[in-house]
């Protein structure tokens, strides 16, 4: 894949919430999610637009009723961007060696204009201010300024 030669690893796609993430994609069971169902599932437009240090979380319910929620909205947008840009590079995501439990082989996030603008927005803010982050309490510096970097090239190929 290509996002784990290059983007998927430490940073992105190494969190508690990227594993929550993925677990929902898996769970949903489709060969094809639009990013603006997982924005909904979500509740993303409860952020109005704040990825930094949102007054809300996100979190979607699971099949068995629990609510699942994502600790740091910037992890899941981060993370989001990654996967897009692999649907982006390679048609989709191929779910084997993203170790998700599924029975697909390959999953799609197409994305319209309108949600790609919200994730080129935050991704933006990030890069423009990591400090500025809720990470910030719990990341190093130089770490949230290496992972702004990262993000800064994923946000040229998206």
């Amino acid at each position: 894949m290509y996002i784990t030669q290059r983007y998927w690893g430490e940073f992105l796609g190494g969190t508690d919430d990227s594993l929550t993430l993925l677990d929902y994609l898996a769970a949903k069971g489709k060969a094809e999610i639009p990013l603006g169902e997982i924005f909904a599932d979500f509740g993303v437009d409860r952020l109005e637009g704040d990825f930094q240090c949102p007054g809300e979380s996100l979190a979607y319910e699971n099949g068995e009723g629990y609510e699942m929620s994502i600790n740091c909205a910037v992890d899941f947008i981060t993370d989001l961007a990654a996967l897009l840009l692999e649907c982006k590079v390679s048609g989709g995501l191929d779910t084997r060696e993203l170790e998700m439990d599924t029975q697909l082989k390959v999953l799609r996030i197409p994305a319209g204009e309108k949600d790609l603008a919200v994730v080129r927005k935050a991704l933006d803010a990030f890069i423009a201010d990591p400090l500025g982050c809720e990470l910030a309490d719990v990341v190093p510096e130089e770490d949230l300024r290496e992972m702004a970097a990262l993000c800064g090239e994923l946000r040229e190929e998206l």
